[in-house]
């Protein structure tokens, strides 16, 4: 059973599962990865200005990494540092093993009071860890993007859809069955390109990013499975210059 966190910026999540979970052979008998100890954040109001709200799972919220190295905060220090003034600090709804199920229930729950400026959107590789089929992926996934651009004030080049990481490369996924989880996150993330194409939100392709960790592992977090502040500020450079777009 998953614990249910909503969260503000301000708040740490102390997460109670891993985005996915340790070794053997059926899903159903796996344990969770231990939850690192993280240090207190900052506490910060999210004071006035444009609005940031990112939805997700341990990527979202940076599981293994210092809240401050998490892409949601990276990509509002990006803006910040190029032009973008008077971004408040982002409203994260987000926590570790998550599925478009979860997330979708913790929108309800949390009611964000949009319109938000920007929209992001990570959800997907529990779905695929689980085994859910991807035909349920399509209606879930494109339920939440309906969503968020509903949040973002009906502006689909608000929202932002990153694909799925590839934890194939990682420490922890060595006894697993690399090729059929490679081609299994590239399954879904298809139809979640698909999806946020066919409603014209935007797409940051982050995948090959995180494939680069098998020849580098500074690009994973100590915990073995989620990448590391590195990594994450890799995708808050990219992810900040397309949200720059729409934020001038």
């Amino acid at each position: 059973m998953i614990r249910v966190f909503i969260i503000p910026f301000w708040l740490l999540i102390t997460a109670q599962y891993a985005c996915v979970k340790d070794k053997p052979s059926s899903v159903a008998n796996q344990a969770p990865l231990p939850a690192p100890v993280l240090p207190d954040p900052p506490s910060l109001p999210p004071g006035p200005g444009k609005k940031y709200l990112a939805l997700g799972d341990s990527y979202t919220i940076g599981q293994g990494v210092s809240l401050s190295e998490c892409y949601p905060l990276q990509t509002r220090d990006w803006l910040l540092a190029n032009g973008i003034a008077g971004l408040s600090n982002p409203q994260i709804i987000a926590t570790s093993g998550w599925t478009t199920i979860s997330l979708k229930a913790a929108i309800a729950a949390a009611n964000p009071k949009g319109p938000f400026d920007v929209v992001s959107l990570l959800i997907g590789v529990n779905d695929q860890y689980r085994g859910m089929d991807t035909a349920g992926y399509r209606t879930r996934f494109t339920e939440l993007l309906l969503q968020s651009i509903l949040l973002a004030g009906n502006l689909p080049s608000h929202v932002f859809v990153l694909s799925i990481p590839d934890y194939s490369v990682t420490p922890f996924a060595r006894y697993l069955d690399t090729d059929k989880i490679s081609k299994a996150i590239d399954d879904f993330n298809k139809i979640n390109k698909e999806v946020a194409i066919f409603y014209k939100t935007q797409y940051l392709d982050i995948t090959p990013s995180t494939r680069e960790a098998s020849n580098d592992p500074g690009l994973v977090c100590p915990d073995g499975l989620h990448p590391s502040g590195i990594e994450y500020k890799k995708w808050a450079a990219r992810l900040g210059a397309l949200m720059k777009t729409v934020l001038q």
